[in-house]
């Protein structure tokens, strides 16, 4: 008689590989966290954290390197630098970012090279970030927010707008098309109209 834990692994073995769990926010949710981040302690600065990390698919480890001189305020431009041997990329900044990252800097009373900074003015950790991430999620009543599910809404939102494979891999500076794939694969719009 098989045990419970054999059971378990062959159920595991029978689930489609690209089947994993929702690691990502819908629009709404975006909308509720960044809402959320407002409220806090820091609101200015983690909302501004919580946008552009959504906006342009940052990684925790993108975000905090971000420096002032990466953002071309008149060109409403941001350079992004990938890590993991990504595309770097020059990629526009929306009005309602460009507005929030002037309302951050016009509170800035330092000479910091770092876009974001803790109240001690040093750059945000690791730690600090998926704090920030995490409380405003906890505060907007989602579950187990997380700054890499913020990445993965990038990926999802371009997808369900129709965004082409090609460019939503240039965006996110993967190498790799099959790091892209899964978000066109499941975008919601590809079975619109069928029937």
């Amino acid at each position: 008689m098989p045990t419970r834990r054999s059971v378990k692994s062959v159920d595991d073995r029978a689930t489609d590989a690209h089947v994993r769990s929702r690691d990502y926010l819908g629009q709404p949710d975006i909308d509720r966290l960044l809402a959320a981040a407002k409220k806090g302690r820091h609101g200015v600065r983690d909302h501004l954290l919580i946008l552009m990390m959504f906006r342009h698919g940052l990684r925790v480890s993108e975000v905090i390197a971000l420096r002032q001189r990466d953002v071309d305020l008149a060109q409403s431009r941001i350079w992004v630098t990938r890590l993991k041997n990504g595309l770097s990329v020059e990629q526009p900044v929306a009005g309602d970012e460009l507005r929030a990252i002037k309302r951050w800097l016009a509170r800035r009373d330092d000479a910091l090279p770092w876009l974001f900074v803790s109240e001690r003015k040093l750059p945000l950790t690791r730690q600090a970030v998926n704090y920030i991430v995490g409380t405003a999620g906890t505060r907007a009543g989602l579950e187990r927010v997380h700054p890499h599910m913020l990445r993965h809404s990038c990926g999802f939102a371009l997808a369900n707008k129709g965004r082409d494979l090609r460019v939503i891999q240039d965006y996110l500076g993967h190498r790799d098309p099959r790091h892209t794939a899964h978000y066109t694969r499941t975008a919601a719009h590809r079975f619109d109209n069928l029937w």
